[in-house]
């Protein structure tokens, strides 16, 4: 007897699970007296019969099938197990966790733009996030014909209308071509409305659609960055001050190299002028205070230590080495 009793025992579970694989069906076998079910961690067991669904079992652990199983299951409570015969029916296993998949355009994506009569040619890529919702419609659309589902099947129907998604949400409400990433989000999440609506039919969500980043052709971009830049410096003379401070700081000016060496002393000369006239501004201020240091220079004949022109170091010379300036 306890031979037979080997014999006719199952165990029910996931034998193939695989990570990225969306359900597992198990079928086309007899669950017979004493047969057991397991149910793993993220794992959910469907039962149902001819495209109905029976019973759905959540929590992880070992059960009984004939004593914990079958009294719940809506049609088939009355089953009895005989000696010898089985109740057939399938078990669907189902992944429960939320699936990330990364996405890229194949191909540059032609966006119309008025700058550009043939379209400005885009790439993108992200991530997008999705799990099972409904067994109903799982079963219905989807288990009824497969006995597995892969997460690679979902992620190439998402990308097979993706193209389509991405023009019709950058172009929507005139969107500034040269700048989308600014737009991500609302893009992303236009995108992901349609793409639920696709995949809700299979019972599936999307709970998140992600755009990393737009890619333009290299020339645009050139384009972009410098268009940024000299947004960023504001006019020319400001242009000009900040190349003259970078050609400095950077060290580069050792060592004999005539443009950042002419930068260092435009520099010179500029901040030299400038405290010249703040000088002047002060002293015109108060006749007093600059008639008498006029007195005293001349009376003195005192030789500044730096010129009053260029800001060169006098050396104690009448006239600037620098500029010829006057000193004394």
């Amino acid at each position: 007897m306890s031979f037979f009793r080997g014999q006719l025992a199952n165990v029910v579970e996931w034998e193939e699970f695989r990570d990225d694989m969306i359900f597992w069906k198990w079928n086309n076998r007899e669950i017979k007296k004493g047969s057991k079910l397991i149910i793993r961690p993220g794992q959910d067991a469907i039962f149902f019969d001819q495209g109905k669904i029976e019973g759905v079992f959540k929590d992880e652990g070992e059960y009984e099938v004939e004593s914990e199983i079958v009294p719940f299951l809506s049609t088939l409570k009355g089953f009895k197990f005989g000696f010898n015969s089985g109740m057939r029916v399938e078990v669907l296993f189902v992944n429960t966790k939320e699936f990330i998949v990364k996405w890229g355009t194949k191909n540059a994506i032609n966006i119309p733009t008025p700058q550009l009569p043939g379209g400005m040619p885009i790439r993108a890529n992200g991530t997008f996030q999705f799990k099972v919702t409904d067994y109903v419609k799982l079963i219905d659309n989807v288990a009824g014909v497969k006995d597995s589902y892969l997460v690679e099947d979902v992620r190439l129907r998402i990308t097979a209308i993706l193209d389509q998604l991405l023009m019709k949400w950058i172009t929507r409400e005139g969107k500034d071509m040269f700048n989308l990433q600014a737009n991500s989000f609302e893009i992303g999440n236009g995108i992901q409305e349609d793409l639920d609506m696709q995949v809700n039919s299979d019972g599936l969500e999307i709970t998140r659609f992600n755009i990393m980043s737009f890619n333009y052709p290299k020339e645009i971009q050139e384009m972009i960055t410098k268009s940024a830049s000299h947004g960023m410096i504001g006019d020319m003379n400001r242009y000009k001050d900040v190349s003259m401070t970078d050609a400095i700081a950077s060290g580069k000016s050792e060592g004999g190299n005539t443009a950042t060496d002419m930068a260092g002393m435009m520099m010179g000369m500029n901040m030299a002028q400038e405290m010249v006239k703040g000088m002047n501004q002060s002293q015109s201020s108060n006749p007093q205070q600059q008639s008498q240091p006029q007195q005293n220079n001349n009376q003195s004949g005192a030789i500044p230590n730096f010129c009053p022109n260029c800001g060169n170091k006098t050396a104690g010379m009448n006239f600037c080495g620098n500029c010829g300036h006057k000193l004394a």
